[in-house]
């Protein structure tokens, strides 16, 4: 069995310290001495192994740098451990969420898949495809993203450049209980609207109550953004003999474009997967229906929650819904990717 040995100190003021590669080293050995506590126990699960990995790795972190480093800097190895141990744990159920819907996603995700829609096709019989549904989300995030980001955006910038007195402080709080709405209650107020004017599901009031939860995620990230910006930027400018308008439009604003776009895309990526609402107002279409002003119409949410609810147990109906996910799921990753791409090509340049 292999020692540990502490490196030698290169002065007199600095005691032992253990080597670099002490920690992968005790992080493998936790593994493997967890994996065997595991198979001689009888142990079938792996987060079992997993959390007796953990545990030991703690444990002999602490105990090998206090033999050898002393308490103090054993305290502060400890609390990085337990930071690793925290990201992993947290990184155990995205991966296994990413691995089950990609493997599962796979064996119906192709171009006949993308281009057709369910039609006539049961849902507990194979075939059909979800392109019916890629119109109708792209459709009524869409909107919802015209509508919700820019009344989020100029929100933002009333609270941080302008807003002083009660009615900022209303708007404030407002913002915060709008934060917290479930968005089955969106749905309802919207729904009562259309029942007030005795108006039939359609796609366009689905999009309305995805702004509603949109419009305070696209406040409270503008606002933490705007705040970012040095105040003096904006006192330059105005010494300049600048309005203020211009100042924030050409200032304030290209400054935290990044964190701006990436919030936005973050409310989007929220909207995007909102199921109640959708169901409450659009109703859903197993045809394709490219007017969101009329009718009822699809979306992927709906589409994977129809496919689960009617499905009757068929496997068919299970594999189309897992693809739509997955489907879903590279939909978000691309509008991330997209608001990346935006935020570096809009920043503020610091080059000379």
């Amino acid at each position: 069995m292999s020692t540990v040995v502490a490196e030698k100190p290169t002065g007199s003021l600095q005691g032992a310290r253990l080597p670099k590669w002490f920690p992968w080293a005790l992080a493998g050995g936790s593994v493997a001495l967890g994996i065997g506590i595991s198979l001689a126990a009888g142990l079938d699960s792996n987060i079992q192994w997993g959390l007796i990995a953990a545990i030991l790795f703690v444990v002999g972190t602490y105990v090998i740098a206090t033999r050898v480093e002393g308490k103090r800097q054993a305290k502060d190895r400890i609390a990085t451990s337990l930071v690793w141990v925290a990201f992993l744990l947290a990184l155990v159920p995205l991966v296994s969420l990413l691995w089950t819907t990609v493997s599962r996603g796979v064996k119906v995700l192709d171009v006949f898949f993308l281009t057709h829609s369910m039609g006539v096709t049961a849902d507990s019989e194979p075939g059909g495809g979800i392109y019916h549904a890629i119109i109708g989300s792209l459709e009524q995030v869409g909107l919802a993203t015209l509508m919700g980001a820019p009344i989020g955006v100029l929100t933002a910038i009333y609270l941080v450049e302008y807003g002083r007195g009660k009615l900022a402080k209303a708007v404030t709080f407002f913002v915060d209980v709008m934060t917290g709405i479930p968005s089955i209650v969106a749905g309802l107020f919207i729904l009562s609207l259309m029942l007030q004017f005795d108006m039939q599901p359609f796609g366009f009031a689905g999009s309305l109550a995805l702004a509603i939860l949109m419009m305070p995620v696209v406040v409270r990230s503008t606002e933490e953004m705007l705040k970012l910006v040095p105040n003096e930027l904006r006192e330059a400018s105005l010494a300049l003999g600048i309005p203020k308008w211009r100042t924030i439009l050409k200032v304030v604003l290209p400054t935290a474009i990044g964190g701006i776009t990436t919030g936005i895309m973050l409310a989007v990526a929220r909207i995007a997967g909102e199921t109640a609402p959708v169901l409450l107002l659009v109703f859903g279409n197993p045809f394709i229906n490219n007017d969101p002003f009329e009718g009822a119409q699809a979306s992927l949410p709906l589409y994977i929650y129809q496919q689960y609810a009617n499905s009757g147990g068929a496997e068919a109906a299970y594999d189309r819904a897992w693809a739509a996910s997955l489907t879903l799921i590279a939909f978000v990753m691309i509008l991330n990717l997209g608001a990346r791409a935006i935020a570096r090509w809009k920043a503020p340049k610091t080059g000379r």
